[in-house]
């Protein structure tokens, strides 16, 4: 019984890892402030016309990413905890155009360097459902693309 239950919490949750090729503390950079979200939130040609941050531990944050098609989604959450230039955790849950919240998931994202590299490790959960987690993976999985392909070439520049 015990393993069944694992096994379904495990169906409900979202792990990504990545090697960016950028230093640890430029990662971080891109993760923590509105004007570098904004170049790379969302998944692949969707933009963030909107992000709103107050980061630090118990501050909020308010985004939206806008698909080709022109609808805006909008996502909000906390900063439960930050640990520069290691760890950020929050809160993340969808907000629809009535103010209304969808289920809230928790997001960890922990940096360690690899020599010049940085190894990213990205979870959320609990989601409600398999499906629910799949199109999240989808998602995020793209967003780190671009999070990648937009913070290389600064870690090169310096």
């Amino acid at each position: 019984m015990v393993a069944a239950l694992a096994a379904r919490d495990k169906d409900r949750e979202l792990t990504i890892v990545r090697v960016v090729d950028a230093p640890v503390g430029l990662v971080f950079k891109v993760w923590s402030q509105p004007e570098h979200i904004v170049r790379w939130w969302g998944p692949k040609n969707f933009t963030c016309p909107s992000c709103e941050m107050d980061f630090r531990e118990g501050g909020a944050y308010r985004s939206s990413i806008r698909s080709p098609d022109g609808e805006d989604a909008w996502m909000v959450g906390h900063y439960n905890e930050i640990v520069e230039p290691e760890r950020i955790v929050f809160t993340f849950a969808w907000e629809d155009a009535d103010g209304m919240r969808g289920p809230q998931t928790l997001v960890s994202v922990t940096l360690s360097a690899e020599g010049e590299q940085t190894r990213l490790v990205f979870h959320q959960a609990p989601f409600d459902s398999v499906e629910d987690r799949d199109s999240h993976q989808n998602g995020w999985t793209e967003c780190m693309e671009r999070l990648e392909a937009y913070v290389e070439p600064l870690g090169h520049a310096h």
